[in-house]
């Protein structure tokens, strides 16, 4: 039965798409929904799912990056792909479109393909030639008894283009350029010297290329995990002489299982250090697969793995003892850190950060361990007695929000609590210093914000040896509010 794609236009339904046996009953795209279901009461007709139909697109262009990483999306219904200096690589040009047009046919799709040195001639092959490799030079011969559409300018210039004879790219070439410059603009001059190789026209992958990458081609599929992991620690021993010869280490790396039926994995890790060691590479991919296992599918097996590295970073050298061991307590901890944020997510590993804020609950902040700096020896002053200096002590648990307490008396109004109740219990103060005053941070009030009172901070020991961290916020006589008092923490 033929099929038709129908679209809501303006306030009428009309042809987006339609098959071969609907191209033989005469039926074309932009015709009325209601005329041809006139003209043939048996066509099937099926509304249109754009974002579906750009979800297929993209599938199909995550898996022509086994052939080049240079893929871009061309309108609703095509593909651009750079394989310049990847045609020798699978057999030359001719090898390289007939298996690709092989690959899209036995997974259902009717591909039009063509292959040239510029992408509008390119785009003109494909659409209106089908299955043509034009060389180099060959452009113009290509676009001249082609219709004005091939040179991709807008169905307005087209028409009026048209209105006064031009209907072939060849009368548009052969008519003089100040003229159509004039009357039609610069668009068109700019699609015939793209075309033509006279004006470069770049195509922008939709994905970053990877500055690193190492794949294996496979006669036979791999279905299993283990098999997965073999490849990825193979490609990795690749990975580390490239990474060696540029003195870097990766950051990013991403793990490329292409089906053989069309579908693409991409499974990425994020390193906190530079990492090149293929041991360790393989250990944070064990974790990430671990994780993934039962959302990956692997169909019919996977006839191509690719290994690339996304990020990279200088990778610096240490130098090691007379055993040939380089000490460092902090790659232990961060190939730990990212084994564990590899199977359960960026935000399963944080690190606390110094912040630049005199309020105790603003100094410290959480960031996720990747993204936090890495701690670095200070360097040594010579003939230069190191400085005492005591910072104030702080509790070892510090309340993420101060604890409002009760403070039924003082010795003196600016002095510290006798007794205090805090979770419904009184506690009796032994002992007591301070107060250590911190002014509010002024510069971070917002126009027409209050001022925040003052904190004195007091370090309170209780009759049974119990230590505190507590404050009272505002003055004595400074307000008509009274001061309140908060338990910020509490000492070991």
């Amino acid at each position: 039965m033929p099929l038709v794609i129908s679209h809501r236009d303006r306030n009428a339904q009309r042809i987006s798409a339609l098959d071969e046996r609907a191209e033989v009953l005469r039926l074309k795209r932009g015709m009325g929904i209601a005329d041809a279901r006139a003209m043939h009461p048996s066509i099937d007709i099926v509304e249109a799912d754009p974002e579906a139909d750009r979800r297929l697109l993209e599938g199909l262009a995550d898996w022509c990056d086994r052939y080049t990483p240079l893929v871009a999306l061309d309108g609703a219904d095509g593909l651009f792909l750079d394989v310049t200096g990847c045609t020798h690589l699978f057999g030359g040009e001719r090898t390289m479109l007939d298996e690709i047009l092989t690959r899209f046919f036995h997974q259902g799709f009717d591909v039009r393909a063509g292959l040239a040195a510029t992408p509008g001639a390119a785009w003109a092959a494909a659409r209106f030639c089908g299955d043509r490799i034009v060389a180099g030079g060959e452009e113009e011969a290509l676009l001249a008894p082609l219709p004005l559409a091939a040179l991709r300018i807008e169905p307005e210039i087209r028409a009026s283009l048209e209105s006064v004879g031009l209907r072939t790219a060849g009368a548009v070439m052969a008519a003089p350029r100040a003229p159509l410059a004039r009357r039609f603009g610069a668009t068109l001059l700019l699609r015939l010297d793209q075309a033509l190789g006279r004006l470069d026209e770049a195509v922008s992958p939709r994905l970053p290329v990877a500055p690193l990458s190492v794949e294996r081609h496979l006669s036979e599929p791999i279905m299993l995990t283990a098999d997965i992991e073999r490849l990825v620690s193979l490609l990795a021993r690749a990975l580390k002489s490239d990474l060696e010869r540029r003195g870097e280490g990766a950051r990013m790396l991403a793990l490329l299982l292409f089906r053989v039926d069309g579908a693409v994995s991409r499974i990425a890790v994020g390193t906190s250090r530079p990492l090149r060691e293929p041991v360790l590479i393989q250990k944070l991919f064990h974790e990430r697969l671990a994780a993934l296992e039962q959302d990956i599918d692997a169909g019919y097996g996977f006839d191509l793995v690719r290994l690339s590295v996304l990020s990279a970073a200088a990778f610096d050298m240490q130098q090691a003892d007379l055993a040939g061991e380089a000490e460092d307590s902090d790659a232990d901890i961060a190939l730990f850190a990212d084994r564990i944020r590899a199977r359960l997510g960026e935000a399963a590993v944080l690190r606390p950060v110094v912040v630049e804020s005199h309020l105790p609950e603003r100094a410290v902040t959480t960031v996720p361990f990747s993204e936090a700096p890495q701690r670095r020896a200070p360097p040594r002053q010579r003939n230069t007695p190191p400085a005492t200096v005591f910072p104030p002590e702080r509790p070892i648990r510090l309340f993420r929000s101060p604890e409002p307490i009760e403070v039924p008396a003082t010795e003196m109004p600016e002095g510290p609590p006798m007794n205090f109740r805090w979770r419904r219990a009184l506690y009796r103060v032994a002992r007591a210093e301070g107060p250590e005053r911190i002014a509010p941070e002024w510069w971070r009030r917002q126009p027409g914000e209050e001022e925040a009172p003052t904190r004195d901070y007091f370090r309170i020991e209780d009759s049974d040896g119990r230590r505190y961290w507590l404050y009272r916020q505002g003055l004595y006589g400074a307000s008509e509010v009274p001061p309140r008092w908060f338990m910020h923490g509490v000492f070991a």
